[in-house]
């Protein structure tokens, strides 16, 4: 994979982070894409210090189509015009019950969790297909799969690019282009510190008893855009700890 490249949204921490490193590691040229400079260019810059390729390309995913469609370009072209893989990985999650959400809030998640991916593949996907190869991956939640009590929309919207990542499937897998999900389970990262007690216990009542890492995420993404995952189409891959298929008895 020496001279394969790679777009991470979000990939100025957590999850994001682990998979551009992840992938910059297997060889990937890696566009680390983010709001946070600062940030993006220390990881472009260790990675290069350990004798891997990136680059930082600002990006905000709630800005207008025009700023999504630039961004694009502009990524395309700090990887020399190709474009192997897309990581859709950014994503916002305000969790509240319905009648207390912000609609700014609402408004944002609809635009990065959705919109964004969906602006993305539509600009990214047809150079891959008319090349014959290319892979997509987004990644969703475990909260898609199951009801809540609370954070409905967030939920739907993940539970959109599951959907999105099937009909992506069907559109551009014909024409080489392989197009899957992760959908984390309860994830220990940056963004969810503060809440770190209840990460714990709720991953506790998993058959893995700890949290997931970062790092779980991108081995799962890194597996779905190698060639051993050639036959894999449309999936959704549950990187969770058990939480969606399992109770396990507790005491």
């Amino acid at each position: 994979m020496t001279d394969a490249t790679a777009i991470v949204t979000g990939a100025t921490s957590g999850i994001g982070e682990a998979i551009a490193r992840e992938l910059a590691g297997r060889g990937f040229h890696v566009v680390v894409a983010g709001r946070d400079k600062s940030r993006g260019e220390a990881i472009v810059a260790e990675i290069r210090s350990g004798g891997g390729r990136a680059d930082f390309v600002p990006a905000d995913l709630a800005g207008s189509y025009a700023a999504l469609r630039s961004f694009a370009a502009e990524a395309t072209e700090a990887l020399g015009g190709r474009v192997d893989v897309l990581v859709n990985n950014a994503g916002i999650y305000p969790v509240t019950g319905t009648a207390a959400l912000p609609d700014t809030d609402l408004d944002a998640m609809l635009a990065v969790n959705v919109r964004a991916p969906h602006v993305l593949v539509g600009e990214l996907a047809p150079a891959m297909a008319a090349r014959g190869e290319g892979a997509i991956v987004t990644i969703g939640s475990w909260m898609a799969s199951v009801g809540n009590a609370f954070g409905a929309m967030y939920t739907a919207t993940k539970a959109a690019d599951e959907q999105l990542t099937r009909s992506w499937a069907a559109e551009f897998g014909p024409r080489g282009v392989r197009v899957n999900a992760v959908a984390p389970g309860v994830t220990a990262t940056p963004g969810n510190a503060h809440a770190r007690e209840v990460t714990e216990s709720m991953a506790a009542q998993t058959p893995a008893k700890v949290p997931v890492q970062p790092r779980d995420i991108a081995y799962a993404v890194a597996f779905l855009v190698s060639d051993e995952a050639r036959m894999i189409h449309g999936t959704t891959l549950y990187v969770d700890g058990g939480i969606t298929t399992t109770q396990i008895a507790q005491g």
